[in-house]
């Protein structure tokens, strides 16, 4: 592939980032509360809803995400003959899955939480969700901060998988553009894109934990 070809090509898979970063961000904004309340849920004493989501988390992570992807996508047709955007339907996936592995996340830090921290704020009139919002759940983040953002690292190179149900962002044209081509450049770019992206939410992700450093 020549110069302008190549430069042609960088110009059209860059057009579908913006799709993968809409995935990546709405995954984000859903799937972490929703890890939180799953976690919680899980650390519950009443056995049926710690049961449940015992079950939903194995489920998850017993299963590939393409498997998952596909499910959400055609079984409310073959089960009730309903049709959805394949949009929603892969942010759906995503979220059911990445929450999943949040929860657990979120659960094993905030079991690393003295009791005594508990008790304490108890004992200074703090209510139980005024505990966990002002004193468990900064302390979580400080100690799950490398391990969540292994998965949101996670979930940025996973938004390829959106091809897997007809939604074309910056992988699925990078393939076409390697058909049509023939050539492995398109793809060569599409990775050096997917490294970029990475390197700035490795960044964030370091300043982050710098400034959570007082409470160390």
């Amino acid at each position: 592939m020549g110069v302008d070809k190549c430069i042609n090509v960088a110009k059209i898979l860059f057009s579908g980032i913006g799709v993968s970063l809409k995935i990546f961000i709405l995954t984000l904004i859903f799937a972490i509360p929703l890890g939180i309340i799953v976690a919680l849920a899980r650390n519950s004493k009443c056995k049926i809803l710690s049961g449940i989501t015992k079950l939903y988390i194995l489920i998850i992570r017993g299963t590939p995400i393409m498997l998952q992807i596909i499910f959400v996508y055609f079984a409310p047709y073959y089960l009730f003959r309903l049709t959805y955007d394949r949009f929603i339907a892969i942010i759906v996936a995503f979220v059911i899955n990445y929450a999943a592995y949040f929860s657990e996340i979120f659960r094993s830090g905030i079991n690393s939480i003295s009791v005594g921290q508990k008790e304490a704020a108890f004992t200074l009139g703090f209510s139980k969700v005024q505990t966990f919002i002002l004193i468990i759940l900064p302390q979580v983040v400080k100690i799950i901060l490398p391990s969540i953002s292994n998965e949101i690292i996670s979930l940025l190179k996973s938004t390829s998988l959106a091809q897997i149900i007809g939604v074309t962002e910056m992988f699925a044209l990078a393939q076409k553009q390697a058909s049509y081509n023939f050539s492995v450049v398109p793809l060569c770019i599409a990775g050096g894109y997917y490294l970029i992206l990475v390197f700035f939410v490795s960044v964030l992700f370091n300043k982050a934990e710098k400034k959570l450093e007082y409470y160390n």
